[in-house]
């Protein structure tokens, strides 16, 4: 089949990423029914705790542990399951792996301290990764057969988040009416994508930046909103969109439209507004005829052999 073919057949497709992260806001309220049975897992507040994850999954431990501590629950890192400081002492700690498979999360789990209390967060069970862990919370109805992960990472952020205080009706909500928004006729002008929040949204900048990586293979950056005039505001232009995931820090609005750059900026709410991001990037997969279920030399999980 010639390219061009190709591409109409992928254009005309319905995609595992388009389904998943179109089902967000719905799946978002089957897990709100598990609600009870984390709480009733997760580590007391006041604990010190640790979220490990990779990829996306750590991307959605930086959130939850930034909202964690914001709520007064306890001092709480997140690490990529092979960057763990040495003798860290946590009371508890969460791995989120939606495959159970990824070898620095099993890596990581194996070397904590003995005793450790370990909570996992898997797509299904039975995974090498439930053998290490003292509880278990299995979330199959939120699996994906996409590579690129949407709709089991934000699930995770709700239920963590709601444990922690934050209104995921609201969200889902919102995310709703997102979901129904069509691509701007510009997009297809935009080069570079910047992705800037403070707080959670500052780790969902990250993660709609890998996204953008991943399925596009696009320029696409995230910071955190304060830090982005310390230098890499320099490097946009009329061909760049600077997307602020939340309502804080409007100073920084006039300085990024005087360099020509579109600006989107989000009303509030980071969890919803990635999923206005999943609409848009997916808006571009079909636009630039891209296949977004397998995006080149990435798979579902990264499983490692022999020393490393």
């Amino acid at each position: 089949m010639c390219e061009v073919c190709a591409n109409v057949v992928i254009l005309r497709a319905v995609t595992h990423f388009s389904t998943e992260l179109a089902s967000q806001p719905a799946v978002w309220r089957q897990a709100q029914t598990l609600s009870e049975r984390l709480r009733a897992l997760l580590p007391a507040d006041g604990t010190r705790v640790g979220i490990l994850g990779c990829g996306t999954s750590l991307y959605v431990a930086q959130a939850v542990a930034c909202h964690r501590e914001r709520q007064g629950a306890g001092e709480t890192d997140a690490f990529p399951g092979s960057e763990l400081p040495a003798g860290r002492a946590w009371d508890a700690v969460i791995a989120i792996s939606r495959s159970g498979t990824t070898t620095e999360i099993i890596d990581a789990v194996r070397g904590l301290p003995s005793g450790t209390d370990v909570l996992g967060i898997v797509g299904e069970s039975g995974s090498p990764l439930g053998e290490l862990l003292s509880a278990e919370l299995e979330l199959p109805f939120a699996d994906e057969r996409s590579v690129v992960q949407t709709r089991f990472a934000t699930t995770v952020l709700t239920l963590l988040l709601g444990a922690y205080g934050w209104d995921v009706e609201a969200s889902a909500q919102r995310a709703e009416r997102h979901l129904g928004e069509s691509l701007p006729e510009w997009a297809g002008e935009i080069q570079q994508f910047v992705f800037l929040g403070r707080g959670v949204g500052a780790a969902l900048a990250n993660e709609a930046a890998l996204k953008f990586r991943e399925i596009l293979a696009t320029w696409s950056e995230g910071y955190a909103t304060m830090e982005y005039r310390h230098g890499p505001i320099s490097a946009i232009n009329e061909r760049s969109l600077v997307w602020i995931l939340d309502d804080q820090e409007p100073s920084i609005d006039e300085q990024i439209r005087a360099t020509g750059a579109r600006l989107i900026r989000g009303e509030g709410d980071p969890l919803a507004e990635l999923v206005r991001i999943h609409r848009f990037a997916e808006g571009l997969v079909r636009l630039r005829g891209i296949n977004p279920d397998q995006p080149p030399h990435i798979s579902r999980s990264v499983v490692l052999a022999g020393d490393r």
